[in-house]
């Protein structure tokens, strides 16, 4: 695993941000999505940087198993969040390091979440653990960041749309350097 920094995330990105993850768009792609809905939303720059930065561990995972894993659960979001964790404060890294957790959790307590995810989701929520139980559900809004969780999850499903017009990747450095914990 590089070292992190803001060029080394730009560089894995533009390295194996064109690899797919068992969906029809992108890593890249997705990635971008998932800033611009945060933007759209007006959330804190942190959040946006979390919802650009979430899925960095599958860019991993990608490298080292020179192609993504489907039947794994490699805990995508705990590999990412600790890989950036010496770039970015704990409002970046606590909801990527929670958002499949949050998946889980709106899986057990929405109706018709489940329907509404994308094939991709419900194959790795299944990989994952599946729907929480309520005792589950119930430590998890106890978790300090659990509602930036849930948005960042939000964002996830719906930040995967072929095509979609959205910034750029250069156009978030910005963003990511004001909100880096070292400049």
């Amino acid at each position: 695993m590089p070292s992190a920094s803001i060029d080394s995330i730009i560089s894995m990105y533009n390295t194996w941000g064109n690899e797919k993850y068992d969906e029809d768009i992108t890593q890249l792609a997705h990635a971008l999505q998932c800033a611009a809905l945060a933007d759209h939303e007006g959330s804190s720059e942190e959040l946006i940087a979390a919802a650009l930065l979430h899925d960095i561990g599958h860019l991993f995972e990608i490298q080292r198993n020179n192609g993504p894993d489907h039947r794994t659960d490699l805990r995508h979001e705990i590999t990412g969040s600790e890989f950036l964790s010496s770039v970015f404060p704990q409002t970046v890294t606590a909801p990527i390091a929670m958002h499949v957790e949050a998946k889980r959790f709106l899986a057990a307590n929405e109706s018709g979440y489940f329907d509404q995810l994308s094939r991709g989701s419900q194959k790795s929520l299944a990989v994952q653990g599946g729907p929480f139980t309520s005792a589950e559900s119930a430590s998890f809004l106890e978790l300090q960041g659990s509602a930036d969780a849930v948005s960042l999850r939000r964002w996830d499903d719906h930040g995967k749309v072929v095509d979609l017009e959205v910034p750029d990747l250069e156009s978030w450095i910005p963003l990511l350097t004001r909100v880096a914990l070292v400049r």
